[in-house]
């Protein structure tokens, strides 16, 4: 197995320990930041401290990686998550590439590209493959997976486009992918369909946010294709309540798939979606909407359904291992 890419240097992939696999430190729109909060409701070193402070909670429970899936669309700031790296030694954090939309690219990219205004290679394939295989910016970071959505619209022009440019990078690089998906309309099949035609290997696509369903059919059909399911908003309550998204992850393992999931959160430190009230979360009724809710409540909780600690060691350490490493 390759050693896997961390904000402060490469690990062995038995070093990864227990792993959150889908989370973020923050979700920003810079311009909005830049000309709105700084002054106001948006200082860095406070935000830098309170997200170390919460990841250092995180370590004290046990967990020693945590994929920050923030990429192009919702503010990934390679030098903010460096910052609140070199704070949190004691916690892996590996971070990601690609470009979170549910319908068109942004401007940068809208010109430019097969077939388009400027007629050339597609350029997200080139700039997500230098984040993998050189650096973030000049940042020395470089990242460990892939990631693109596919919403409740399905395949529309700008999202078929990002889901094609990951999987070239993907046969490019072997990097895994992870794809944010609206369960509802069951799009982690549309995903799998679109990534099957593109010769990408399902074992490493990680179908995001496939623990917001209980249709055990289609949690199935996803896992017995080859993909890894998502379990992963544990605590967002506005998705799914936390008794029964553990009852979903106990009746999987129950089945024998307990060896296709991983569990997180999707949570955040500081989201400007919410400024200039941190505290927010909290106030919309999302208490358990934070890193330690599946340490605290979340396992013992498995553990009552009858989980076996060989399933959740799968779940948390063994199938992230995999995942991330090949």
């Amino acid at each position: 197995m390759s050693r896997i890419p961390t904000v402060l240097g490469s690990v062995a992939p038995e070093d990864l320990g227990p792993t959150l696999m889908h989370e973020h430190l923050f979700v920003l729109s810079p311009e909005y930041v830049r000309d709105y909060g700084a002054g106001t409701w948006w200082d860095e070193e406070e935000r830098v401290e309170d997200a170390a402070r919460k990841l250092r909670e995180l370590a004290a429970r046990g967990i020693r990686t945590l994929v920050d899936q923030t990429v192009q669309g919702i503010g990934r700031d390679i030098r903010l998550i460096k910052r609140v790296a070199e704070r949190v030694p004691e916690l892996n954090i590996v971070v990601t590439t690609g470009l979170y939309t549910f319908d068109a690219v942004p401007q940068h990219y809208a010109f430019r590209g097969p077939g388009l205004l400027l007629d050339q290679p597609d350029p997200m394939i080139a700039d997500f493959t230098k984040d993998i295989t050189a650096q973030i910016a000049d940042s020395g970071v470089r990242a460990a997976l892939l990631k693109c959505c596919v919403e409740a619209p399905g395949l529309v022009p700008g999202v078929e486009r990002v889901a094609r440019a990951v999987a070239a990078v993907h046969r490019e690089t072997g990097a895994p992918i992870s794809v944010h998906t609206d369960s509802g309309s069951r799009a982690g099949l549309l995903a799998l369909d679109l990534f099957a035609k593109e010769s990408v290997d399902l074992s490493r696509v990680l179908i995001g946010h496939a623990g917001d369903s209980t249709d055990l059919d289609y949690l199935t059909e996803l896992a017995d294709r080859g993909a890894t399911l998502g379990m992963d908003r544990f605590g967002l309550s506005l998705f799914g309540a936390t008794e029964e998204r553990a009852a979903t992850v106990a009746e999987l393992a129950r089945r024998g798939y307990a060896d296709r999931m991983v569990l997180s959160h999707d949570a955040h430190c500081f989201p400007d979606y919410l400024a200039p009230d941190p505290d927010a979360v909290k106030a919309r009724g999302l208490p358990e909407w934070n890193f330690t809710h599946i340490s605290d409540t979340v396992l013992p909780r498995l553990r009552e359904l009858g989980v076996s600690e060989a399933d959740l060691e799968l779940m948390l350490v063994e199938n992230p291992r995999r995942f991330l490493a090949g």
